[in-house]
């Protein structure tokens, strides 16, 4: 056996033990095996016969130097890092090394960019509907609860028509990452809109679906379907960025912080951990409040 077969069975086996044993997500197992690729790409580009064994800690810094070069940013790179290191972690369990040569090494940082946000009159703009067509409805009823409740994608495609009486009454109930359940209020466009949705979702729902919003063949709507559904909208509404629901659940923050101030509620809301990942948006706001100086300001306006 080769080296290069080797170093092929090797990966392949222990994708195989994170798909069926450790139950990664498809998505998870992909993006290993893109990242064990381009380590194995690296190892063969190296002058004499290295292996996974004979790679020292000094090649893989290395190998980050040469992608950083290449344009990689700190967070891919990062993201790389952390799928060479489980591997290593795993050869090591094995035998098949003696040491984790990924330990250690970082991946250079990079600068945190703001996310992307709608004006309040681009999202007025882009949840302006007048069409009774059933699967409009539908969409109406999910951008309107993305932007209203600050929801995640997977939060939203995963909701029961078993919610349908808290959303109603003006409260969502989610679980989002890792399994931390949160409340969260909606409302009353996204009320109206959702109402609308549950008189018409007979016509396009499969017998005893359980989910909520659902696809043109009555199943659970994938997710992809829903990200198609809003840029589709967004195009036909005129607005210049590509809108995907990740942007509607940022303007939902941003606008709630810019009117309210509480930067603990728009946490809560959002259900994030940390008041470290809440915090970017008060750099939005201030953006906001800068615009607003430099127009108003009388030493600040340009001649």
């Amino acid at each position: 056996m080769t080296a290069d077969e080797s170093a092929s069975r090797s990966v392949s086996a222990y994708l195989d033990e994170l798909a069926q044993q450790r139950r990664q997500s498809p998505h998870t197992v992909s993006n290993y095996r893109r990242d064990l690729k381009v380590l194995c790409a690296l190892i063969g580009e190296l002058p004499g016969d290295f292996t996974f064994a004979t790679i020292q800690t000094p090649q893989i810094r290395r190998f980050i130097a040469q992608l950083h070069a290449r344009g990689l940013g700190g967070r891919s790179l990062a993201r790389m890092l952390s799928a060479w290191r489980g591997f290593y972690r795993w050869l090591g369990q094995r035998g098949e090394t003696a040491l984790n040569p990924v330990d250690g090494v970082r991946a250079p940082k990079s600068p945190r960019g703001l996310p992307k946000v709608l004006s309040p009159d681009e999202a007025g703009r882009l949840l302006e509907s007048s069409s009774d067509e059933v699967l409009a409805v539908r969409d109406q009823a999910m951008f309107e609860l993305f932007y209203s409740s600050g929801l995640r994608l997977a939060e939203l495609a995963a909701l029961d028509v078993s919610c349908l009486a808290d959303v109603l009454a003006g409260e969502v109930r989610v679980l989002g990452k890792r399994k931390k359940l949160r409340l969260v209020p909606v409302g009353r466009q996204a009320r109206e809109a959702v109402g609308a949705w549950a008189q018409r979702r007979a016509e396009v729902a499969a017998p005893e679906q359980a989910a909520l919003f659902v696809g043109q063949r009555g199943a659970r709507i994938h997710p992809r379907v829903i990200e198609e559904q809003l840029k589709r909208r967004a195009l036909a509404q005129g607005l210049p960025a590509r809108v995907h629901p990740h942007m509607l659940r940022h303007s939902f923050a941003s606008h709630v912080l810019q009117s309210s101030g509480d930067l603990r509620a728009v946490q809560e809301m959002l259900g994030h951990s940390s008041i470290a990942s809440t915090q970017v948006y008060t750099h939005l706001d201030f953006q906001h409040l800068a615009k607003v100086y430099d127009s108003a300001h009388p030493r600040a306006k340009r001649k």
